[in-house]
């Protein structure tokens, strides 16, 4: 494997490399708040783009024709639960699929792309998934196309995360933790505190009074918050989040 490595807050960018078969990366990266671009990696012939979806689908535009495979769950910007998985497949993805199941090699039957591949033919999937998260899809779905489509809901996001950005470039005390405006997500965004504030009394503050799930990814360890602005959520909602932000803030002094 040729594995291409960014600081937290940053990304890399897959370039064709010779004997690689498959270039794999995210969309948007949920614990660190940064977006790619989706665009085809023109390497070796027959290698494919697969970009791993979850927190970008429905909620950032791309163009299909750059990617082989296109998949995700539906908690995220399908304001739907976990636990099921979808997939836009190219037909090259599907040949590779064939070919691979056709193979010696062992596959458990949960993991196999085939037989998911098989079972969609057929408006089945492998196990039963449950209908909440199958009607919340087909609610939120029907919404976004009704508004528009997807670069309806690009758009929401892109407004909904500019209003976090904004806050903190103007903010003497909070700075966006991606430097780098072309890799800050529009779905998920990241803000830094100066080392005279504290974060998590923010958080803290907040949620206590109904505004919850701002808290930083803990692993990171920064002095954050970290804000989704996925697709069902109203950018007006942002706005007062922003105000309540400053509230707390002129309190904690």
């Amino acid at each position: 494997p040729d594995i291409r490595e960014a600081p937290a807050g940053s990304r890399s960018e897959a370039e064709a490399a010779a004997g690689i078969d498959v270039y794999a990366y995210p969309h948007n990266e949920t614990s660190t708040g940064v977006m790619a671009e989706v665009r085809r990696v023109h390497g070796d012939e027959g290698a494919l783009t697969v970009v791993d979806a979850t927190s970008g689908a429905g909620g950032l535009d791309f163009d299909a024709r750059e990617v082989d495979v296109y998949y995700f769950s539906p908690q995220k910007n399908f304001a739907s639960d976990g636990g099921l998985w979808f997939a836009l497949v190219s037909p090259a993805a599907i040949q590779r699929i064939e070919r691979v199941a056709a193979s010696d090699r062992y596959i458990p039957e949960t993991l196999s792309l085939a037989g998911a591949l098989s079972n969609s033919r057929l408006d089945q999937t492998l196990n039963t998934p449950a209908l909440s998260t199958l009607a919340l899809m087909d609610e939120q779905v029907r919404w976004i196309n009704a508004q528009g489509g997807l670069s309806w809901a690009a758009a929401r996001t892109a407004e909904s995360s500019s209003v976090l950005y904004d806050w903190a470039e103007r903010s003497s005390v909070a700075t966006p933790f991606v430097t780098d405006p072309s890799h800050r997500s529009n779905v998920v965004v990241t803000i830094d505190f100066d080392d005279s504030i504290d974060a998590s009394a923010i958080s803290k503050a907040l949620r206590a009074n109904g505004v919850v799930d701002t808290e930083p990814y803990r692993k990171l360890g920064r002095n954050q918050l970290r804000v989704a602005t996925f697709t069902a959520i109203e950018p007006d909602d942002v706005r007062a989040l922003t105000a309540s932000i400053d509230y707390v803030l002129e309190r904690l002094g």
